[in-house]
């Protein structure tokens, strides 16, 4: 269903009971749509008593579009933060953070227990910063702090994700996908590439091919460059996700995050790559189930 939150037409799935528990917002990452959240998380949250909300991020899915705002230039916005200089962005992860609280606002909910993975986790972060009495409790899944000194995609995954499609073919597209996804997922819990293609073919076939979307995205993620120094205020409970071999956001990334959000706890996740398969799934869930009793009526 559609909301209009923050102004914005944004696409919502709002699942499982409203009751004593407070609802759980899940923030997808860059380029991702809401219905990369595994059925396996959605159902055990929604199982354990609480409303879960998902949503396409603006610019991807569903969710409305920036087209007219153009592709950002993302060498030359790269080589700008490498030298200091101040980074240009059509929007940024506190527009996406507002986006979140306007979904809240749009559902009547007033706190939320709010888990972010990859670039979501950082929009988390930022609805931390920004409205501390409406989360609950953060939890951030293979995410980062954005701090300059920490390390990147390890080359071969650099390599896919610097190429493109030749061309928008679902064929074509699906291929790229395939590559990319076996390049960042889990070695301990690998994905079957017949797999990877159902995915991947229902999510293009959902919300299309948006790479500038995707651009726009990745701009707003890397023009957040105050986010590390302001970490050290958050006082929300605050819970890090990070695999042992993620080769996209290394675990570096995540140990840094819980490192500078005073009480955070960090779990370490040996195997776990950058994606969600259902076995990583369920060693999140150990961790993640407690936490959320937090703010619960029990």
């Amino acid at each position: 269903m559609k909301v209009q939150a923050n102004g914005l037409a944004i696409e919502v799935e709002d699942t499982g009971p409203v009751g004593d528990r407070p609802p759980v917002l899940l923030v997808m990452g860059l380029g991702m749509q809401l219905t990369a959240w595994p059925r396996e998380m959605v159902d055990a949250l929604v199982a354990a008593g609480h409303r879960v909300v998902r949503f396409d991020n603006r610019d991807i899915g569903l969710s409305q579009r920036f087209d007219h705002l153009g592709a950002p230039n993302l060498l030359w916005e790269s080589m700008k933060l490498r030298f200091g200089l101040p980074v240009r962005a059509p929007y940024t992860l506190a527009d996406l953070a507002a986006d979140a609280f306007g979904v809240l606002d749009a559902l009547g909910i007033a706190q939320a227990h709010v888990v972010g993975a990859s670039m979501g986790g950082m929009v988390a972060q930022r609805m931390a910063l920004a409205a501390p009495r409406r989360v609950l409790t953060l939890t951030s899944i293979m995410s980062s702090s954005g701090a300059r000194h920490l390390p990147g995609p390890q080359a071969r995954v650099l390599q896919v994700l610097l190429g493109r499609p030749k061309d928008h073919a679902e064929a074509t597209v699906l291929a790229h996908y395939v590559r990319l996804f076996q390049a960042i997922g889990s070695p301990g819990y690998p994905s079957s590439e017949e797999e990877l293609r159902r995915r991947i073919r229902d999510s293009v076939r959902r919300g299309g091919y948006r790479p500038a979307g995707s651009a726009r995205q990745l701009a707003a993620v890397v023009s957040d460059t105050t986010r590390a120094e302001e970490l050290h205020s958050i006082r929300v409970p605050t819970l890090v996700l990070h695999g042992c071999d993620d080769p996209l956001v290394p675990l570096a990334c995540g140990e840094d995050t819980a490192r500078r959000i005073p009480g955070a706890r960090l779990v370490a996740i040996p195997g776990m790559g950058h994606d969600l398969p259902p076995a990583v799934v369920e060693r999140l869930l150990a961790p993640l189930l407690p936490r959320l009793r937090v703010g619960s009526n029990e």
